[in-house]
């Protein structure tokens, strides 16, 4: 699935809570607590994202000419937020993480929840995701 179908799919899981803000901010959590484990080797320095108020890191590997995630926080809203852009983002090539545009947030309501200092965060995230990809082109 390319990353277009993919942002559709999880705009159609948010609708089916219909705008209820504590359904969807346990939802947002409950994605976080199934991101896969990053084993504690991972959660240094060099990975982590600047620009996140809470403690985020994001490792990658490449396969094939795709770029695969990992990651996680110290926060459950911004664990929750990170597992959505690896679901966006991982397995795409560098050319297509590069060229998406990421529109799920505000069709989902999520922007809700983001402040200006998790604006800050999500922004440093996403471009972490793309510098990844454009060091991998």
């Amino acid at each position: 699935m390319n990353t277009e179908n993919i942002q559709n799919e999880i705009i159609e899981n948010f609708q089916i809570l219909d705008g209820d803000l504590e359904m969807t901010l346990n939802y947002l959590m409950e994605l976080g607590e199934k991101l896969e484990l990053l084993d504690e080797k991972y959660k240094i320095e060099e990975n982590i994202i600047k620009g996140c108020q809470s403690k985020v890191w994001l490792t990658h590997e490449v396969k094939d000419g795709k770029i695969f995630f990992a990651g996680d926080s110290n926060t459950s809203i911004t664990k929750g937020l990170l597992s959505l852009l690896i679901k966006v983002f991982s397995g795409q090539s560098p050319k297509d993480i590069l060229e998406s545009k990421l529109y799920f947030i505000n069709q989902t309501g999520l922007c809700r929840f983001i402040g200006t200092q998790r604006s800050n965060g999500l922004e440093a995230m996403e471009n972490k995701f793309k510098i990844i990809a454009l060091s991998n082109k």
